[in-house]
């Protein structure tokens, strides 16, 4: 049987078992008489789907609450053992791996640092380097948690970069600021990673995977639009305009903001990345005079910049060059979070990423300030500017959930195989046109 616009029966079924799943996941534990309103379903609808959730293993009981003047109604979940999920951060610094389950439990975590001592910084982004480095924490997590690879949903990668899609070498990263040229890095990993063809890989673009993170789970929760950005070494963010679908990476870190400006990593001149990514922000410091520590990497050296600025001690006299540099770089960050302001009319704008935690405390409020001073009114009253709530693996937490998303799309199924699908009458009678 087929429905008029095109759905089957099958696809009825499937969004029906996601319907269920999605809710549960976000919003339980949940009786079947609560799935009902918040799901849409009827009372026959959800009972038929819980009947196949839980012999399948994926919902599980979980106590039961009182009803008004009834039995007790019996609570579900969605069982936290019945898959694991792979989250890699492929970030400036290193190489994060992490196994959760899916109740996104961290089961265990490798790490791999990317660090060079020679000039040209995107040597420690050498490919192989880095396929190296996920192959080996890959099957450090596994080894170490001591879980089976039929357990997996997929592996997810945020990697700095615009990701396409390619035919025969799947997710292809185009990484202009790390020296990365149409890398096919989905194929050279399913070439080196030690795990089965049936194990997918969802690689996407870092700012997108935090993004992910902080509307499931952080400070994105409950807004219908946002913007999270991602500071590290340069600068990102992703676009958001339904909570629960994927967002849009945007390379705004590589939006101008001043003709012929400072040179950015990119090649181009006067990107908002050459005044407001940490790499950018500690060269501007050590030229106006400042001496970060000597052999120290950018997280070591930020923070020793911040403590320059805002030293502990009362009686320190603050760093009047690193307080001239932050408040330089504060403005430019304000005419920034302006123009996402009027170009997406988000709800929130939100930051993240390792060097925005560590500066927005310091300085957000007056970054808010210039981007209100800079954004139109209407907008600009309307935008709440904050900070993300998940921490400096939010990355690695969205990458996990990329496997985890594909999984509730198709209803819980890790294989969709078998018989055909039914297909509407349309597509047939086009086929035998096409074949004439």
């Amino acid at each position: 049987m087929t429905k008029r616009n095109g759905r089957t029966v099958r696809d009825l079924r499937r969004e029906n078992r996601t319907a269920v799943l999605q809710r549960l996941y976000f919003d339980g534990p949940l009786s079947r008489y609560s799935l009902g309103p918040a799901t849409g379903l009827s009372s026959g609808s959800v009972s038929n789907v819980v009947a196949e959730l839980v012999a399948e293993g994926l919902v599980e009981e979980a106590g039961s609450v009182d009803s008004a003047g009834g039995r007790p109604r019996t609570l579900l979940r969605i069982s936290p053992d019945s898959g694991c999920m792979i989250g890699v951060d492929v970030g400036e610094t290193r190489v994060r791996i992490e196994l959760f389950d899916l109740a996104l439990t961290e089961l265990a975590r490798a790490e791999r640092p990317l660090a060079v001592d020679g000039p040209n910084p995107h040597e420690r982004y050498e490919v192989g380097v880095v396929v190296g480095h996920v192959r080996e924490g890959i099957a450090e997590v596994l080894r170490s948690a001591d879980v089976s690879t039929d357990r997996l949903l997929g592996v997810g990668v945020g990697v700095p970069g615009i990701v396409a899609r390619d035919t025969g070498d799947g997710a292809v990263v185009h990484g202009q600021t790390i020296g990365w040229d149409a890398v096919p890095l989905e194929r050279l990993l399913r070439e080196s990673v030690d795990l089965p063809d049936t194990v997918p890989y969802w690689i996407d673009n870092g700012a997108k995977t935090l993004g992910q993170a902080e509307m499931w789970f952080g400070a994105g929760r409950g807004a219908h639009s946002a913007v999270v950005v991602l500071f590290g070494s340069g600068v990102g963010a992703c676009v958001v305009t339904d909570p629960m679908g994927p967002g849009r990476a945007i390379e705004w870190g590589h939006l101008t903001v001043r003709v012929r400006g400072r040179r950015c990593r990119c090649g181009a001149q006067g990107c908002l990345e050459a005044y407001a990514g940490a790499e950018a922000l500690l060269e501007r410091w050590r030229e106006a005079g400042g001496v970060p520590p000597a052999g120290a990497d950018e997280e070591t050296a930020l923070t020793a910049m911040l403590a320059a600025a805002y030293p502990a001690d009362p009686d320190t006299e603050p760093d009047a060059t690193a307080l001239a540099v932050l408040a330089e770089t504060a403005e430019y960050l304000g005419a920034g979070f302006a123009d996402l302001i009027n170009l997406f009319q988000p709800e929130r704008i939100l930051v993240g990423g390792w060097a925005g935690l560590q500066l927005g405390p310091r300085f957000l409020e007056t970054v808010e300030g210039y981007a209100l001073r800079y954004a139109l009114a209407y907008p600009a009253a309307r935008v709440e500017i904050g900070m993300g709530t998940l921490g400096p693996d939010a990355v690695t937490v969205g990458a996990a959930i990329l496997p985890l998303a594909d999984f509730f799309g198709r209803g819980g199924r890790r294989d969709e195989g078998g018989t055909a699908e039914e297909q509407p009458a349309w597509a047939s009678t086009l086929r035998e046109r096409a074949a004439q």
